[in-house]
């Protein structure tokens, strides 16, 4: 039985509004596998956050510092619907993420805000140790830990420091892992360690490395800490997590503990990990960092040097991005600007 005209445009009407609410309920309450990220919060490094130092530094002199010095982060959305996400990337502002790739489906969101801390704190901890080197203050090598299973348990312990790895010289964890790593599993390698104020050495048989039988295994984890007493330095970061503030912590406690001003009284920001021999690495999301930075009203941004291709892509009018790629460079580059020198650009 066919519909008169009249009932069929009624049942179009009713069909279609049944599909918009339909796709309406789906577009505001489903939620889309994907993250939105977008420029995130600057902290100046060498200023306060809540009241309290950024970089709290005790026991020794300071010079004063004027400027900025701003870490950059990346902002993230997650648990949009269908109509959100797609506003957030039509707005040229935001780019979309799998959620996977920062929540991983074998992870809960506490473990991975965890680790993220315990990458921040990782950070914290190599920017005193890259800063600390550069100065040419007193530091020293110790065993953070000691696997129970390991073959240096016998005769290792935490807080051993290390001194040398068969006759080698090691300052840095880079430069004892280069040490272990020059034998074969099964060798005996001689280390010698202070321990309470005393010296002694030991002698260990290389184990085969979990992930590579083919290279010596130790065992321990070692890290460059400060080894003046006097000396007390401390982050405050608020929430911030992962690795990616590392060389603006460095660079505010060289700033702080050497006399003039890194920053010759400019808003500089930027981002990049550090290791405790200096070297800056990449990290994610230059493009959000750099007009992070520029809305805060940065007008110098230091750019890990692999992340160079990628910042220039889509740079803010106005902010000059400045490639480094270690400790010394990024010095170098802010006293070659301070002097209007040329420094290296991305």
């Amino acid at each position: 039985m066919s519909l008169k005209p009249g009932h069929r445009r009624i049942a179009t009407v009713a069909v279609t509004a049944m599909v918009f609410v339909a796709l309406l309920f789906i577009g505001t309450s489903v939620q889309v596998p994907f993250v939105a990220l977008g420029p995130g919060p600057t902290v100046n490094t060498l200023g306060e956050l809540d009241d309290k130092p950024v970089v709290d530094i005790t026991g020794v002199p300071t010079d004063p510092t004027t400027g900025n010095l701003n870490l950059t982060t990346v902002s993230v959305t997650d648990g949009m619907s269908l109509f959100q996400a797609l506003g957030m990337w039509m707005s040229g502002t935001y780019s979309l993420e799998p959620r996977d790739r920062l929540f991983p489906p074998d992870q809960t969101p506490d473990q991975v805000r965890e680790q993220n801390q315990q990458e921040m704190t990782g950070s914290e901890d190599s920017a005193t140790a890259a800063a600390l080197r550069y100065l040419d203050r007193p530091t020293k090598l110790v065993l953070t830990s000691v696997a129970d299973d390991g073959p240096a348990a016998p005769e290792l312990e935490v807080d051993d420091q290390v001194l040398s790895v068969d006759g080698r010289a090691v300052s840095t964890t880079a430069e004892m892992q280069d040490a272990v790593m020059a034998h074969a599993p099964g060798e005996s390698v001689p280390i010698e360690i202070e321990r309470g104020g005393q010296r002694r050495s030991v002698t260990i048989t290389l184990a085969a490395r979990p992930d590579d039988p083919e290279v010596g295994y130790l065992g321990v984890t070692p890290e460059v800490v400060n080894a003046d007493p006097a000396l007390k330095i401390s982050y405050n970061v608020g929430d911030i997590g992962g690795p990616s503030a590392g060389m603006m912590l460095t660079l505010a406690v060289i700033d702080r503990l050497s006399p003039g001003e890194l920053t010759h009284g400019d808003f500089i920001a930027g981002t990049g990990t550090i290791t405790e021999d200096g070297v800056v690495g990449p990290i994610g999301g230059i493009t959000h960092k750099t007009r992070a930075a520029r809305d805060a009203g940065a007008t110098v941004f230091l750019v890990p040097e692999r992340n160079c291709v990628e910042a220039v892509s889509d740079a803010p009018e106005g902010l000059t991005l400045v490639k480094v790629g270690d400790l010394d460079g990024a010095v170098d580059a802010l006293d070659a600007l301070g002097d209007g020198r040329p420094a290296p650009r991305c």
